[in-house]
């Protein structure tokens, strides 16, 4: 059966510039939304973190107050348990992209923590892009994209269109003010990308050639669908 892999966050934290230690890993939603439609679809699932650490979920993310009440955070901590495949993930250089048809990133604080400059990632995110098989990355995701960047400033993504989480959106969360970056600001200065917004918290997705990113949370579930779509 064909495979996707999710690369994901191994982070607990997100460290801001006055040193705190916000409290994050993956959001929940942008993972297990993503997870049901392609396992509906057919496909398998893998993981792959850094180190091959189990990863974590954002504890915010599996709360009433983000699930629409305290039904739907069962239903998402549900979802989370029996997603097992993400429970036990390989680690990111053992991975061979032959053995899957594309790869996901879901956001989440944690990326911002450690995909950045996590160079196993950034290697296979510019191999997989070079293969022709979807890339793709929603809300804090596209942080991974970073660590594709050269000592001299190269990527294979630089000029490609392109969303991701929002400055808007950042200083809506609460944290603008006191993060050493922001998303959006790197996503234009470092990657060179042809970055795209919509309203805040509503829904986008962008798809350049065989780059798929979505810009916020709401964006997971319809970024999954125009992968399965770009599929076939």
């Amino acid at each position: 059966m064909a495979k996707i892999l999710f690369v994901i966050t191994a982070a607990t934290h997100w460290t801001l510039a006055d040193g705190h230690r916000q409290p994050a890993g993956f959001w929940a939603e942008e993972a297990l939304g993503p997870y049901a439609v392609f396992k509906e679809a057919g496909y398998e699932i893998a993981a792959a973190t850094p180190g091959g650490v189990p990863p974590t979920a954002d504890a915010l993310s599996l709360t009433p107050e983000f699930n629409g009440g305290p039904e739907g955070a069962e239903a998402m901590k549900t979802a989370l348990r029996e997603a097992t495949e993400l429970a036990n993930p390989m680690r990111i250089e053992d991975v061979r992209i032959d053995d899957y048809e594309a790869v996901f990133v879901p956001g989440g604080w944690g990326p911002m923590e450690d995909l950045p400059d996590n160079k196993e990632s950034g290697m296979l995110l510019t191999a997989w892009l070079a293969s022709g098989k979807p890339v793709s990355l929603v809300c804090h995701g596209p942080a991974a994209l970073l660590a594709t960047v050269d000592a001299d400033g190269n990527t294979p993504f630089r000029g490609y269109r392109l969303t991701g989480l929002s400055n808007a959106e950042e200083r809506q969360n609460g944290l603008a003010d006191r993060a050493k970056w922001l998303l959006q600001d790197r996503l234009v200065n470092d990657l060179g990308a042809d970055y795209r917004e919509t309203e805040p918290f509503t829904p986008h997705v962008e798809v350049d050639r065989n780059l798929f990113t979505g810009q916020n949370p709401g964006s997971a579930v319809p970024l999954a669908q125009e992968v399965v779509k770009a599929l076939g």
